[in-house]
């Protein structure tokens, strides 16, 4: 069951929203307030729970499809049944819904339209060129969006960040879709690999770096972001890294090598959050 939900990146996430929290959307208030504020805990927790839900029924929907495409995976993964899944994936949204309720009627609806957003997603809009993916990355970073509500801090450099967050995360999809396309046409997703070719697919990827430059640049010399600069000028050695092999790639090896550099980038990324004040631990207990 924890290779089904995937134990591993629901714990990066919720470190990610953690330091969020503290470095980034509540930077202006003591430590303690933040790390003890049991409104935010239960914000975090309902967000695994709903995400640990939609690693499931993701893997329902996609059982066919991934024993093509991660074939050592799905034989582990189905060694829990169909049954006891969908009744884990009820458990988790109820989970959910009532931990959003100890902070709010708001935060019910929010994690409510959230559930049904991953739902609608892996029933329906996955097996859509442009949406699918959109929604995907929309999804992925709207954890996020339920802190940045809670604190409600609207500073530029916020929305720069997501920026940039949302572009690698598209970037991730479309490489996984380049990666998984066997599977994909096996079953008949329309991906854009799918509907318009491998060319097509490596053009928007170079596009998608090209507008990653800008809110790398903003970043980087109109906001103060600490020794997180360092990240960046990483990301971009990284991302120049991604474009030449990406033009090279051709095998599902290759592919699965790109997505573990956008992978490594956006994970990079979340520990980087602790260099944007290396002081903020001491002076903020």
């Amino acid at each position: 069951m924890f290779s089904v939900v995937r134990g591993y990146n629901i714990l990066v996430i919720v470190i990610a929203q953690y330091l969020t929290a503290i470095y980034i959307l509540a930077y202006n208030k003591p430590l303690k307030e933040v790390l003890f504020d049991l409104n935010l805990l239960m914000l975090v927790l309902a967000s695994a729970a709903t995400i640990a839900g939609g690693y499931i029924i993701n893997s329902f929907y996609d059982s066919e499809k991934d024993l093509i495409n991660r074939p050592i995976k799905s034989r582990l993964d189905r060694l829990v049944s169909q049954n006891t899944k969908l009744s884990f994936y009820f458990v988790l949204n109820f989970l959910a819904v009532i931990m959003a309720s100890y902070v709010s009627f708001k935060a019910v609806l929010f994690f409510s339209i959230y559930i049904f957003g991953i739902w609608f997603y892996s029933h329906k809009l996955k097996r859509l060129p442009f949406i699918g993916n959109l929604t995907s990355a929309i999804l992925t970073i709207t954890p996020f969006f339920a802190i940045f509500m809670y604190y409600k801090n609207f500073e530029t450099v916020i929305f720069v960040h997501a920026i940039f967050l949302f572009i690698m995360i598209s970037m991730r999809e479309l490489t996984k879709d380049l990666e998984n396309i066997k599977g994909d046409i096996a079953q008949n997703y329309v991906t854009i690999p799918v509907a318009y070719g491998e060319k097509v697919s490596k053009i928007m990827l170079t596009i998608l770096i090209s507008i990653t430059l800008i809110p790398i640049y903003l970043l980087l010399f109109h906001f103060e972001v600490g020794y997180m600069y360092l990240f960046f000028y990483l990301s971009l050695f990284l991302l120049v890294v991604f474009l030449l092999l990406l033009w090279k790639s051709s095998t599902k090896v290759q592919y699965l090598i790109l997505h573990n550099i956008l992978k490594f980038i956006i994970l990079a990324g979340v520990f980087s959050i602790l260099l944007i004040d290396v002081s903020v631990i001491l002076n903020r207990i």
